[in-house]
């Protein structure tokens, strides 16, 4: 691993879930379990991220930037499901990464999912691609110190009152980056002393292919009820997860 990241792995080994969350699974909640990769490499020297877009018709979380991953099958461990759903999603060779370390893990109340952020070094950089077209829209390549700047950093507002942290990126920097993945990106780097503070953020409203889900679950509900909270890290202002 390069110098640089070495704080990453040091840091993974010393966070606690409480750091990243004010969800922990609780005893008997029985979650389905997750993974996700959290694929560091260079761009030119400079340390960056591979994040995917979800496909914008996709019936859950359409069209979010997100880590490659997904369900942990039967007899997989964390690390195994990571680096598979990274494979087939983007074709991310299993044999080019030097896992080094995760996250703890995640708990999401309204779909009870627990998730694992698996930490990974790119020691051998290929191209990749789209292999799955239902399921992955772009590959974003972001690299960590323009993420962190100012310009990029944003407040999300949510129809459902929920305001939380989030960047742009993208080559036109249009493509808002939000929710859980957002939510694991500001809470651990600002742990690891790289994420510098932004006063008052502008506000950006999500576009109408991010809130199809939430849309179909207002009008699912019955009576006027408050359709299910978001899958975020932190409490909407409703007071629900």
């Amino acid at each position: 691993m390069p110098d640089w990241l070495r704080p990453v792995a040091e840091a993974a080994q010393a966070i606690e879930g409480s750091d990243l969350t004010a969800f922990l699974p609780p005893p008997g909640s029985n979650p389905r379990r997750g993974a996700v990769l959290m694929l560091f490499g260079e761009t030119d020297g400079r340390g960056d991220l591979l994040l995917t877009e979800r496909a914008h018709d996709m019936r859950s979380h359409p069209g979010q930037v997100s880590f490659p991953g997904g369900t942990i099958d039967p007899g997989e461990s964390a690390v195994e499901a990571a680096l598979r759903e990274a494979q087939e999603e983007i074709g991310v060779d299993p044999s080019a990464v030097e896992v080094f370390g995760a996250l703890p893990e995640l708990w999401l109340p309204p779909s009870n999912f627990a998730v694992t952020p698996v930490l990974g070094w790119w020691r051998d950089p290929h191209p990749v691609e789209v292999a799955s077209p239902d399921e992955v829209h772009e590959i974003h390549h972001v690299v960590l110190d323009e993420l962190f700047r100012a310009d990029r950093r944003i407040a999300v507002r949510h129809p459902s009152g929920w305001t939380g942290p989030g960047f742009l990126i993208g080559e036109d920097r249009d493509v808002i980056l939000w929710g859980f993945t957002g939510g694991i990106i500001t809470r651990f780097f600002d742990y690891l002393g790289w994420l510098p503070p932004v006063t008052d953020p502008p506000v950006h409203e999500l576009p109408d292919y991010m809130l199809a889900e939430y849309q179909r679950r207002v009008d699912d509900a019955e009576g006027g009820d408050e359709p299910d909270s978001l899958d975020i890290l932190e409490p909407d202002e409703r007071g629900g997860a």
